[in-house]
Order: C-alpha cells, then sequence, then structure tokens
C-alpha cells in the first residue's frame, strides 16, 4: 500500500460559507492535495485551493490539524491502495467567483458551515470537519 501527504484548507469567504470541491464529477471534498517534491504542507494547500477552486487570495488563520483516511477512488469509493496522511489549515479569502483549474475538479461551491459535513463524500472528511468546526469558528472569530 502507498502512503501519500496531502495538505489542504478550510476557506471561508466574506459570508463564513466554506469552499467545498467536487473531484471527478462523483464526489465532494475540502479541497487538498499531494504535496510536490520539497513543498511544504501550507504551499501545497494554497497551490491545491487555488488549482480546485481558482481562489488564490488567501489569508492564513492557522493550522486544523492532520488525519489519515484512503483515497476516493474513480468510482467514489474508498480505494485501500493509497492511504493519505492529510493536514489541514484555515484561510479567508474575500474572492467569491470559483473557476477551477483543475478538469478533474470541475466544480468548486460555497456551502453553508452547518451543511458541509452533509455533503462530504468521505466519512473521515466529514468526522474530521465536525470535530474542528468550533476551532474553525474561533479562528475566524479571531479569538
Amino acid at each position: 500500500m502507498k502512503v501519500t501527504q496531502s495538505a489542504g484548507g478550510v476557506v471561508l469567504n466574506p459570508r463564513g460559507q466554506v469552499l467545498v470541491v467536487n473531484q471527478n464529477g462523483n464526489s465532494w471534498s475540502l479541497p487538498k492535495g499531494h504535496l510536490d517534491p520539497d513543498e511544504g504542507a501550507l504551499a501545497a494547500a494554497k497551490r491545491e485551493i487555488h488549482e480546485e477552486s481558482g481562489v488564490r487570495e488567501l489569508v492564513y488563520l492557522g493550522d486544523l490539524g492532520t488525519y489519515e483516511r484512503y483515497k476516493i477512488g474513480r468510482d467514489a469509493t474508498e480505494d485501500r491502495s493509497e492511504r493519505k496522511t492529510i493536514t489541514l489549515f484555515l484561510f479567508r479569502t474575500s474572492q467569491t467567483a470559483l473557476k477551477p483549474l483543475d478538469k478533474e475538479n470541475p466544480e468548486a461551491r460555497w456551502v453553508d458551515k452547518e451543511k458541509v459535513a452533509g455533503l462530504l463524500t468521505h466519512a473521515q472528511d466529514k468526522e474530521f470537519f465536525l470535530g474542528v468546526l468550533d476551532k474553525i469558528t474561533a479562528l475566524a472569530d479571531g479569538k
């Protein structure tokens, strides 16, 4: 089994909504992806968010932590050939227009915070997001 490192983020728009992206037209997640060689997690998170949503103006608000899960396969089920370690950061942006650059991520949308977990495809993404919701609110409010 391959073990990989990924990084991404929870991005909040001026209305407090969260950026969620679509992979392959069949699954939803927070924007994230693999680290390039010699790339740090924060740089990778910013790059992946830009590729998957078009959002480039990001203000770093804090570290949300790390968790592990299997990758989502093309059929939207777990692909046990790859175990991912995912590090997520919290960002704020003033950009509201979304225009994904990555053809494997055809859609991005802003979702109300309380509806994000219901949209995420992977159970461990939902669990992680729900577990950091209070931290997201505190960091976004500057506490």
